[in-house]
């Protein structure tokens, strides 16, 4: 079939052609944008925390009336551990300042040398002083966990003492000391300046994810610190149940910290699956969204080449009969269609690849989204040939049923 035809027909009526492509290239642009950050979003939804079998962690907080002393707070937080312990079903206890994926918690700006004007990055500061990574199931990868003699003791409202060794994830170290492999043994301060306090590294955890969870590699920049502190009317606590028993162990706990207390308590508790509920709710609201809207897209692009196409078709009605009185076949009506649908859509594909380029730009350059790739183009671009084929083939197969005789009668 010759193209220059079918190109010189659609020159002579430009509009209908033109609005055409620009709705493939809009709706190319939008949809491969939004197919990348849905599929961005699930997977940032589906990241391992660091915590092994996350579904039977869950917190428990004590919040008294009165705080107390130093030395009474220490004594209730002895008894209180010791109380959780003895809850049949409970597999190991940990204070716990912060969970992850709670989005509350504390930051600390790190740098590896004092004598830095800024810090080299932020990171999550994990204290307890019981072992997370046996409460967590953190996977060491490297060094050891901390012993019992490097857990200061402090009061908070009048010391700001702290440990000198501290357990590191690995995304954290390589953001340190970018090349390297090995991190144990070196040291860092928390802040910069002459007033930096030194760290020293003992351990190396695989992953641990901070509260807010960020999208990008700061997500996962978290350390451990050893400390025992008071000064507030909170003790907060990160329990691990056996595994299947996380409901009933969850209210036992609970009624074991409130007759454990000689004065009013409130005590909370949360699963570690709720954490995980609660911040990737918007995510993944947000993906549904996008996929609505991508649906309708499709929907509301097929509907405008099917309109255009039956527009065609009858505009064209005397110029088909003519074509099939002077012995064209139904098929070389249909692949008219079919061949002029298909240079359409290929010119609004083209615009839209550049269009969809152009607006991942933006989002990279405001958003923590990387670089959109090529296999969104391809696949963008072939399901709007497909649909441009489907669309087209209703109205191009009627066209094709004419017959001469109807057509120039009708004319």
């Amino acid at each position: 079939m010759e193209i220059r035809p079918i190109l010189s027909a659609l020159l002579r009526n430009k509009t209908g052609p033109i609005l055409v492509a620009v709705q493939v290239a809009l709706s190319l642009a939008i949809l491969a944008n939004a197919l990348y950050i849905v599929q961005v979003r699930m997977s940032v939804s589906a990241r391992e925390s660091g915590l092994a079998n996350e579904q039977d962690v869950f917190t428990l907080q004590i919040r008294q009336i009165t705080a107390g002393t130093h030395e009474e707070q220490l004594a209730n937080q002895q008894r209180n551990a010791a109380t959780l312990r003895a809850v049949p079903g409970v597999l190991s206890v940990a204070s716990s300042w912060q969970m992850p994926l709670s989005r509350s918690g504390n930051y600390t700006s790190l740098s590896v040398s004092r004598k830095q004007a800024t810090p080299t990055t932020n990171a999550s500061i994990y204290r307890s002083a019981d072992s997370l990574i046996n409460t967590w199931g953190l996977k060491l990868i490297e060094g050891r966990d901390f012993l019992p003699g490097e857990v200061p003791t402090i009061d908070q409202n009048v010391s700001e003492e702290s440990s000198g060794v501290a357990i590191i994830t690995r995304q954290l170290g390589e953001k340190l000391w970018p090349g390297s492999t090995s991190f144990v043994g070196k040291s860092f301060y928390f802040g910069t300046g002459d007033g930096a306090r030194e760290g020293r590294i003992v351990g190396v955890v695989e992953k641990l994810q901070t509260p807010s969870a960020q999208i990008s590699e700061r997500g996962e920049f978290s350390a451990l610190v050893p400390l025992r502190a008071t000064g507030g009317k909170s003790f907060n606590y990160t329990l691990r149940a056996e595994p299947g028993q996380l409901e009933r162990v969850m209210k036992e706990a609970e009624n074991a910290a409130r007759k454990n207390s000689a004065i009013p308590v409130i005590v909370k508790v949360r699963p570690m699956t709720e954490f995980r509920t609660t911040r990737y709710r918007a995510d993944k609201a947000l993906a549904w969204m996008l996929l609505t809207v991508s649906v309708l897209l499709l929907l509301v692009t097929a509907s405008g080449i099917v309109g255009m196409a039956s527009l065609w078709v009858t505009q064209r009605r005397k110029q088909i009969g003519v074509r099939r009185a002077l012995g064209a076949r139904r098929v070389d009506i249909l692949r008219y269609f079919l061949t002029e649908n298909f240079m359409i859509t290929s010119a609004g594909i083209g615009a839209g690849v550049l269009l969809a380029l152009g607006l991942n730009q933006l989002l990279v350059s405001q958003l923590e989204l990387t670089r959109l790739p090529p296999a969104y183009l391809v696949g963008g671009a072939v399901i709007f040939l497909l649909l441009g084929v489907i669309a087209v083939y209703g109205p191009a197969w009627r066209a094709a049923s004419i017959s001469p005789a109807t057509a120039t009668r009708t004319a």
